[in-house]
C-alpha cells in the first residue's frame, strides 16, 4: 500500500544514554563535510543500530558501485542497541519459547547462530575491541515460578537437539558469587560483549560506498522525483539528500515515519551498573568475571559481570510512548535496582552505582517481528521483541539481500518466522494498558526479581 510521508515530528529524546562506556566516547563518527556534495544515494539506510550497521554492510558488499547513506539521529551507540545487557544470544528467547513448533525453533536458532558468525567474523577482522566473549550464558530461577520456567526451556532445547548443563545452587555460586539462585541452566552458544564499542566499531570498518550520518536526525521523509526526499537536521543545519530506496532501520521508532502505525508497542527497559569493584570488594563477591545470567521468568532479574569488574543489574519496564525517560524516573528505578542488588550481593551494599540508564525495545502483541517490503521501495524489520542484536543483526543483512533482489534459504527463514503485528489501541488506552500488564507481570514475578 502506497504511503505518502511527510515530516517527521517526534525526534529521539536527549535522554541519559549507557554507561557502558564515558559520555565523551558518545561522539558523532561520520563527518558533516561531505554531506552537501552527496546528495544523491542509490540506498539510504535510516537508523545505525545493530539492525543498520549489517544492511548498510550487506547492501554496500551486494552494489559494490552503489552509493549508500546511513543515517541516524543521535552518534552512533548512543541509542538502543548501545543499550542493552550485552547478551547476543543464539537461542530462542522470551516470547520465542511459547513456540512448540520445532522447525520454527530450530529456524530462529540457525537465523541467530549467523549472526554472531558474522558478527565474530567482523570482530575479527576489524579487530573490534569490545570484549567479545563466548562464555554462553546462564538462565537463572530463584523460586518456584523461575524453575518451572527453567524446566520450559530444557524441553525447548530437547526439541531442537541443542546442548546444555543443569546447574544446582551452589554451582551456580561458584561462578556468579551468591546463592541466591535455587539454579540456572548453562548454554554455550551465547556471546558477551561491550554493546556501545562493538556498534562503534562496525560503524567504523563500513566499506567505502557507505556514507555514515550519525547524529543527522530525520526531520522530513517524503516521495518525490526519482525516489525519496529526506530532510537532515545535521549539526544545527538542513541537508537535503534524495535516494532511490530506504531501508528502515528504527524498530520501535518506525511509526513515526508513518511505517505499522498501532502496531508497534514501544517499551522501555532500565538497568544500573557499578563502577569496577577494588580487590578488597572482589575477594568479598568470591565469584568470576565475565559472565551473564537472564532470568528463566522473563519479568525477573538480568544479572552481567564484566571483565573490567562491573557489575550489570537490569529490571523494571514501563511505556515509552515519548521513546526516553526524565532523570527523575532512572532515579525511582535505581532503588529498585538497588533493592535487586543488596538481595544478591549484601556484602557489597556500599559499592554505588556509577551509571543507569533505559532503553527502548519495540514489542509487538501478538509477539511477531515484521520483516520485509511496508511500502514500495520502503524496507524494513521492526519488532525484535526485545532480542535485537542476533535477529537486528541477520535481519539487517537480509533485508539487503531481499531488497537486492537475492534469494535463499535464509531469506526464506526468515520470512517463515515473521509476520505483521496486530493492532494496538489508541494512546492513552495503549498506554494504560501497557502500563497494567507490566504491573500484573512484576507482581507474577516478584520472587523472580
Amino acid at each position: 500500500m502506497p504511503h505518502s510521508f511527510g515530516a517527521v515530528d517526534r525526534l529521539p529524546p536527549n535522554d541519559t544514554p549507557s554507561g557502558w562506556v564515558e559520555p565523551a566516547e558518545l561522539s558523532v563518527i561520520g563527518s558533516a563535510r561531505h554531506y552537501d556534495r552527496l546528495n544523491w544515494f542509490d540506498w539510504t539506510v535510516v537508523g545505525a543500530g545493530f539492525t543498520g550497521l549489517a544492511a548498510a554492510r550487506r547492501l554496500a558488499e551486494m552494489n559494490p558501485a552503489a552509493k549508500i547513506a546511513l543515517i541516524d539521529a543521535k552518534p552512533v551507540g548512543w541509542g538502543a542497541s548501545g543499550r542493552n545487557s550485552g547478551f547476543i544470544i543464539d537461542l530462542p528467547h522470551k516470547f520465542d519459547l511459547d513456540s512448540a513448533d520445532p522447525v520454527r525453533l530450530a529456524s530462529i536458532l540457525r537465523l541467530n547462530t549467523q549472526a554472531i558468525k558474522d558478527l565474530k567474523n567482523h570482530v575479527e577482522r576489524f579487530d573490534i575491541a569490545c570484549d567479545w566473549s563466548q562464555v554462553g550464558k546462564l538462565q537463572g530461577a530463584v523460586q518456584k515460578r523461575g524453575t518451572g520456567k527453567m524446566r520450559a526451556f530444557a524441553q525447548a532445547l530437547d526439541k531442537i537437539g541443542e546442548p546444555y548443563t543443569v546447574m544446582d545452587r551452589a554451582e551456580v555460586a561458584t561462578i556468579v558469587g551468591t546463592d541466591y539462585y535455587a539454579g540456572a541452566i548453562h548454554t554455550p552458544g551465547c556471546v558477551l560483549m561491550n554493546p556501545v564499542r562493538l556498534t562503534r566499531g562496525l560503524a567504523r570498518s563500513l566499506p567505502e560506498n557507505v556514507t555514515l550520518m550519525d547524529g543527522c536526525p530525520v526531520v522530513r521523509f517524503a516521495r518525490e522525483g526519482r525516489g525519496f526526499g529526506i530532510t537532515l537536521r545535521c549539526q544545527g543545519t538542513l541537508i537535503e539528500i534524495a535516494s532511490a530506496s530506504t531501508l528502515m532501520c528504527t524498530n520501535a521508532f518506525t511509526p513515526e515515519f508513518g511505517l505499522l502505525k498501532n502496531r508497534i508497542v514501544p517499551v522501555i527497559t532500565f538497568a544500573s551498573m557499578t563502577r569496577p569493584l577494588s580487590d578488597t570488594e572482589i575477594e568479598a563477591y568470591g565469584g568470576q568475571l565475565d559472565w551473564g545470567l537472564t532470568p528463566a521468568d522473563p519479568g525477573g532479574t538480568t544479572l552481567r559481570m564484566t571483565r573490567d569488574r562491573r557489575l550489570l543489574v537490569r529490571n523494571q519496564y514501563d511505556y515509552a510512548g515519548h521513546y526516553g525517560v526524565a532523570d527523575t524516573e532512572l532515579d525511582r528505578m535505581r532503588e529498585k535496582h538497588r533493592e535487586a542488588f543488596n538481595k544478591r550481593y549484601p556484602m557489597l551494599n556500599k559499592v554505588p552505582f556509577a551509571s543507569s540508564w533505559g532503553g527502548v525495545c519495540g514489542l509487538s502483541r501478538n509477539h511477531v517481528s515484521y520483516f520485509g517490503e511496508v511500502s514500495e521501495n520502503v524496507w524494513n524489520s521492526s519488532c525484535h521483541n526485545g532480542v535485537g542484536v542476533a535477529r537486528g543483526t541477520i535481519s539487517g543483512r537480509l533485508l539487503a539481500e531481499a531488497a537486492s533482489g537475492h534469494k535463499s534459504d535464509l531469506l526464506k527463514q526468515m520470512y517463515a518466522v515473521s509476520n505483521t503485528p496486530s493492532l494496538n489501541p489508541p494512546d492513552p488506552f495503549l498506554g494504560l494498558g501497557v502500563r497494567a500488564r507490566l504491573k500484573l507481570a512484576a507482581w507474577e514475578s516478584k520472587e523472580e526479581i
